[in-house]
């Protein structure tokens, strides 16, 4: 756990093994890599490589507001190990692996996600005697989330996966017919297989159900729509492919902790 207390530009970190960072209070001012600087804020999880110099901006941190982050380090021998295991006991379809994509380090917490770091970090401060295989295991959980946190950011920023995997295709149709009436036949056919087959394999890469995604597209539309101040809360419902307004503002609230009219009113002038 790293506490800072002073605002600060430019500090440098590197570890020796690849770290898990996790914002918890504050916010960073991130420099890493050649890319643009980017703000790291409390939800949001960024992955470094082994030896890779980040330095970092503090322009928030007080005595009063401490700038709060958990960096996991994991020897890349025991990620090559799980890594190992999992392409062999659950093989992907064709020639696909499981592999963390160290360009893509930067994205936001899921649920599953943050429930993973959390129980990790219980099962490293415990005192049982399971403590290390526990500990293992949960490590394998967390390094299965990411790569499928990756996976799912990759979709949304319009990177094509490896070409010939099925959720490419999948993906595209779900974000094209948000307001059809999707199902997994419809979506089953796509991929060119069995239901059963299928829902395993879309859950297995994206850690969650075809329905889910579906979901979440919808949220994700309808958030786009809503910061238009002018529309009305019905047409967003309705062209985010919800038939029922009161399961939409429902649904929303559940995603996003306010209704779509209290989202709206963040965007008026």
């Amino acid at each position: 756990m790293f506490e800072t207390y002073e605002s600060s530009k430019l500090v440098p970190l590197k570890f020796n093994d690849l770290v898990v960072t996790s914002m918890l209070r504050g916010k960073k001012i991130m420099h890493l890599f050649d890319d643009p600087e980017f703000d790291y804020l409390p939800g949001e999880t960024v992955i470094v490589p082994s030896n890779v110099e980040m330095k970092i901006d503090f322009p928030e941190a007080s005595k009063k507001n401490p700038t709060q982050c958990l960096a996991l380090a994991i020897e890349q021998s025991k990620i090559t190990e799980i890594l190992n295991f999992l392409n062999e006991r659950y093989p992907k379809e064709g020639n696909n692996f499981w592999q963390l994509n160290y360009q893509n380090y930067f994205f936001y917490n899921n649920v599953d996600m943050a429930a993973t770091i959390n129980k990790l970090i219980k099962e490293c401060m415990s005192t049982s005697i399971t403590k290390d295989a526990l500990a293992d295991l949960t490590l394998q959980e967390l390094l299965i989330r990411i790569i499928q946190t990756q996976t799912v950011k990759s979709i949304d920023e319009g990177n094509v996966l490896q070409v010939n995997n099925p959720i490419n295709e999948v993906t595209a149709y779900i974000k094209q017919n948000l307001k059809e009436n999707i199902n997994l036949k419809n979506l089953s056919d796509k991929a060119c297989m069995s239901s059963a087959s299928f829902y395993r394999f879309f859950k297995r890469e994206l850690g969650m159900s075809p329905i889910e995604y579906i979901l979440n597209e919808k949220i994700k539309y309808a958030k786009k729509l809503l910061k238009n101040p002018t529309i009305q809360i019905n047409e967003v419902c309705y062209l985010s492919g919800f038939e029922d307004a009161n399961y939409f503002i429902r649904l929303f609230k559940k995603h996003e902790g306010i209704t779509p009219k209290q989202y709206q009113l963040l965007f008026v002038n």
